[in-house]
């Protein structure tokens, strides 16, 4: 499975941001899809998940509200759309994908094997 991510800049507080990230190499029926970050000095962590089959999303409190996650199942692609940004939303923000939903692990970066590159979000004026 790969995964690439694309979106990221610099953009002002208050502002939008879309990410993509283009899945292949599998057919992703059953799969958890999630959006991590990792801020400097900080640990990765969850932002939102979609279970692939489905459609349902999970998000974390901190992006709840504000931020939406989607997939296109024609175009084996995830979207996080991003309003309302904020400072504290700066950060490389990675997708990841597991072969399985399990209900409740879709938080944990460790259940996750595969990884995109990580794309830059800065929020800043």
């Amino acid at each position: 499975v790969q995964l690439q991510a694309s979106g990221g800049g610099l953009v002002q507080p208050g502002g939008s941001l879309r990410l993509s990230c283009a899945a292949s190499g599998d057919t992703f029926s059953n799969y958890a899809m999630g959006w991590f970050r990792q801020a400097p000095g900080k640990e990765r962590e969850f932002v939102a998940a979609v279970r692939w089959f489905t459609g349902s999303t999970h998000y974390s409190d901190s992006v709840k509200g504000r931020f939406t996650i989607s997939r296109d199942r024609a175009k084996d692609t995830v979207w996080l759309q991003m309003n309302s940004l904020k400072p504290e939303d700066t950060a490389v923000y990675y997708c990841a994908a597991r072969a399985r939903w399990i209900v409740g692990r879709y938080m944990y970066s460790d259940e996750y094997p595969y990884w995109g590159q990580g794309t830059q979000v800065t929020v800043s004026s």
